[in-house]
């Protein structure tokens, strides 16, 4: 009976001294791991301000391959939400919404210093008001590189069982934070190291639009004249078929690229026409969409050009391995355009157009857009063409309209949701170049040359 009591008694005291323990112990947990990455901060901003690219660098996928994610809420910025479901009961059901980030996107540029964005964490982990805070810091001489401090808090009240969690917060809650942002960097590491913070893109629902189109190339050292010399040859082909098979071209020069490679640019200079029914040979052909060519490595490509810009050497009336109509010499015949696709506005001469083009895809990465620029090309069409006078000094800039096909996106960009708008040639802020002069390129964070722009 002694035995007993001498238990009970052991029992007791065990019991008040884990209490004791609870209540001395802290209410709250904090943890926190920092990394320096080698990016501009409005790309480190833009990734974690959305929730699209968190399944490639987030530990989840790494605990549980076959876990299931799914998204709600804004597409970009507080209010978006991701939420997972997982069998394996280490992992289980979770979510994160965004809570708040600051400074608002638009408000990033060159100048500024820190950032931070807070994620509401609803998941299996003891305590409340468990939330992660992302806290950016511009770093590097020149302010090119991002230190990202990810920490996590949580409350544990009076809860004396989840005060003894906070034992175990350099568990999982600090293994999650550690493997993520090793993660990150490795996903960051993929984007295209170019500062877009000047660019103001949109996104628009294409339409399948028939065009006739020329497949061609020319060599980088020929400069802008020798592709206005590539498009005027192109442009002559197509308007000579379009006569020939009695249609209307409807609208401006596009121009697809194929390759800008460092010595060699390959592209296809189209125009779109009224009928998306053709007769050639005497017979009715319907134009469809352009298909991945098949692999092909018994023949190589012509010199100078890539195996896209091959004409093929098809006959007319026959369909080449892209499925596109061959009508008349090197022009084809096929459906452009359809879905969505990113947009970007550049004001000047060509130089800045494959510039524009890499934002849009570093853009593209950061919010998460999926792209595939084999099976859907970029392009590019001259709204306003520029005018030289008679010196042939540029008095007034041209307009491109850049565009990247894109999928697994939203109906907007976080850009088009606040009402911003890129800049006209016409806005009065763009100031004539001497003929030949180029814009400063697109990414640099100076102030673009000659009035050259491409955003705000």
């Amino acid at each position: 009976m002694m035995r007993v009591f001498e238990f009970l008694v052991a029992l007791v005291i065990v019991a008040a001294l884990g209490v004791l323990a609870a209540v001395v112990m802290p209410g709250r947990g904090h943890v926190e791991r920092a990394l320096v990455v080698g990016k501009d901060m409005r790309q480190v901003y833009d990734m974690l301000d959305n929730f699209r690219r968190l399944p490639d660098y987030s530990v989840l996928r790494s605990l549980d391959k076959n876990v299931q994610f799914s998204f709600s809420g804004k597409a970009y910025g507080p209010g978006a939400e991701i939420s997972w479901v997982s069998t394996d009961p280490k992992l289980g059901n979770g979510g994160l919404t965004i809570a708040s980030a600051t400074p608002d996107f638009d408000k990033i540029d060159s100048n500024t210093k820190n950032a931070s964005i807070v994620w509401n964490l609803d998941n299996n982990w003891r305590g409340l008001d468990k939330h992660f805070t992302l806290d950016l810091e511009r770093q590097g001489s020149r302010g090119q590189l991002t230190q990202v401090t990810w920490s996590y808090d949580v409350s544990y009240g009076w809860n004396l069982v989840n005060r003894f969690a906070n034992l175990y917060i350099h568990g999982d809650p600090d293994s999650f934070i550690q493997f993520s942002l090793n993660n990150l960097q490795n996903v960051l590491a993929g984007v295209p190291n170019i500062d877009y913070s000047q660019l103001i893109p949109s996104i628009e629902q294409t339409q399948p639009t028939p065009v006739l189109l020329v497949p061609s190339s020319i060599e980088r050292k020929e400069g802008l004249e020798g592709l206005d010399d590539a498009i005027a040859k192109a442009t002559t082909e197509i308007q000579a078929a379009a006569k020939k098979l009695g249609v209307n071209v409807t609208g401006p020069r596009i121009l697809f690229t194929t390759n800008y490679g460092d010595q060699t640019y390959t592209f296809d200079v189209a125009l779109p026409i009224d009928s998306s029914t053709l007769t050639v040979n005497g017979q009715s052909e319907q134009l469809t969409a352009p298909t991945p060519a098949p692999l092909d490595t018994s023949a190589p490509a012509e010199a100078g050009t890539s195996a896209t810009a091959s004409s093929d050497n098809v006959a007319v009336g026959s369909r080449d391995r892209y499925g596109r109509l061959a009508v008349d010499g090197n022009v084809r015949a096929t459906l452009a355009f359809g879905g969505a696709a990113l947009k970007g506005v550049w004001n000047g001469t060509f130089a800045g157009v494959p510039q524009t083009r890499d934002m849009l895809k570093a853009y593209a990465q950061t919010h998460g857009y999926k792209f595939d620029d084999v099976v859907n090309r970029s392009y590019d069409i001259v709204v306003k063409p520029e005018v030289k006078d008679a010196s042939g000094n540029i008095t007034a800039y041209a307009k491109y309209n850049v565009y990247l096909p894109i999928s697994n996106a939203p109906e907007k960009t976080p850009e088009q949701e606040a009402g911003l708008q890129p800049p006209s040639p016409d806005d009065g802020t763009q100031a004539p170049a001497a003929s030949g002069s180029a814009p400063a390129p697109a990414g640099t964070t100076a102030a673009p040359a000659a009035g050259a722009s491409v955003g705000k």
